[in-house]
């Protein structure tokens, strides 16, 4: 059954302007996205059909151009679609978190590093410096590694402190694993910076690892 035969209450577009975006499933939000489905499915359907492949919509997004491609009906211009989606949501969540104090809106500073960091599968070492009044200075990836870990080096954030004239940072870093939960040697290497950069009066105000959901704050598990 086509879309619009459905009830003008359950369809995904009536439904989002009437109750919102939060209202609408997944595959719905996909089937909004894909505007049309396939012969016989409907674009629930093939939104269905991409978060039982991908697992979640997580997975959906981290999907490069030849594993979303192996779902019929999708091709290389969802593919541009989607990626252009995720890069208008980074850019809007960031001027967000630039509009005032990062520490007033700390979802969207979480929402943010998810969309910069959640979707890769190397690990990556990355830094917000702030200003004296914690408006952000710069995001910027600092270290690359592979899925088992980055080399980070304290010399160089201390100097990337010193150039862009930094008061406070945040760190973050993404566990390709899935898995959100400090390891010894994030909380070792956490420790070493904040000595390193207590000795010039930089505060660290937190350390996200991101991983699947919400990602891990060391300020909030009292590690900083």
């Amino acid at each position: 059954m086509s879309i619009k035969q459905w009830p003008v209450t359950e369809q995904p577009r009536e439904k989002l302007i009437n109750q919102g975006a939060h209202s609408l499933s997944d595959a719905e939000l996909l089937a909004i996205f894909l505007r049309t489905g396939v012969k016989g499915k409907s674009a629930v359907d093939l939104g269905r059909d991409m978060v039982r492949h991908f697992g979640d919509i997580r997975g959906v997004m981290r999907a490069n151009i030849s594993e979303l491609c192996v779902i019929p009906g999708l091709g290389e211009t969802k593919y541009v679609q989607l990626q252009a989606a995720l890069e208008m949501g980074r850019r809007y969540l960031a001027v967000e978190i630039q509009r005032g104090d990062i520490l007033d809106s700390p979802q969207a500073t979480r929402e943010y590093l998810c969309l910069k960091l959640g979707h890769l599968s190397y690990e990556v070492f990355a830094c917000l410096f702030l200003d004296n009044q914690h408006q952000i200075i710069r995001f910027e990836e600092m270290f690359r590694g592979t899925i088992d870990g980055a080399n980070v080096y304290p010399r160089d954030i201390v100097k990337r402190v010193l150039e862009l004239n930094a008061k406070a940072v945040i760190f973050a870093h993404n566990h390709p694993s899935g898995i959100a939960e400090p390891s010894q040697a994030d909380r070792a290497l956490t420790e070493r910076l904040q000595r390193a950069l207590d000795l010039l009066e930089i505060r660290v105000l937190d350390h996200f690892i991101i991983g699947d959901g919400q990602p891990v704050s060391f300020a909030e598990l009292g590690l900083l």
